[in-house]
């Protein structure tokens, strides 16, 4: 058990809505670092774990990634499509399994040699989520679909492929606002194509 643990008791949890994923509710006591106790309430928005993937060709200097409609962007402001790294919920596989079948069904491409580079929660204040990140190359004859994603789970996506370069100015220009390709890109121009 962690330290943490020890500074953490859970009085209540209530479920507040179990449709599309599991939020709740849960009243608990912290003890603060000068020792006293403190009542707190948070809710957590419990939607699994899941994995994303840069696929890039290092020869050509080019990714590809998706464009979809996001609705909690186009509530909070934005046009809802989001240009992506493909990726998705664990849904009990393992992330390396996961990932290449995401890729797969999001983009067309079958993907042999997958590395993972590292995990990350996204937005801890709120949602439990653990993403687990991971690159891996492709090349034309990796192609074996459409790719567009599942029709009967509603996706509709749209498969790009960019210049690094022009992705990396996208992120600038306010075009790539998803925090996980975000991420991904900056990794791949650190580490992936370093001079």
């Amino acid at each position: 058990m962690s330290k943490t643990a020890d500074r953490v008791r859970v009085v209540e949890v209530k479920v507040l809505s179990d449709d599309w994923y599991v939020l709740k509710k849960t009243t608990f006591d912290y003890r603060r670092a000068d020792g006293r106790w403190q009542r707190q309430n948070r809710e957590t928005y419990d939607r699994g774990n899941g994995a994303t993937m840069l696929l890039h060709d290092p020869v050509r200097r080019t990714v590809v990634l998706t464009r979809q409609f996001r609705l909690p962007v186009f509530v909070n402001g934005h046009d809802g499509m989001m240009i992506e790294a493909p990726g998705g919920l664990l849904e009990e596989a393992s992330p390396e399994e996961r990932i290449r079948a995401e890729v797969e069904e999001e983009t067309g491409y079958r993907v042999h040699a997958v590395r993972k580079i590292f995990e990350a929660y996204m937005s801890p204040g709120s949602v439990t989520e653990k993403l687990f990140f991971f690159v891996g190359e492709y090349d034309a004859a990796a192609k074996i679909g459409e790719g567009g994603g599942v029709v009967s789970e509603g996706e509709d996506i749209e498969v790009l492929e960019l210049p690094v370069d022009e992705a990396l100015a996208m992120i600038g220009r306010g075009e790539i606002v998803d925090g996980k390709t975000i991420m991904l890109l900056q990794y791949a121009a650190l580490n992936v194509w370093r001079e």
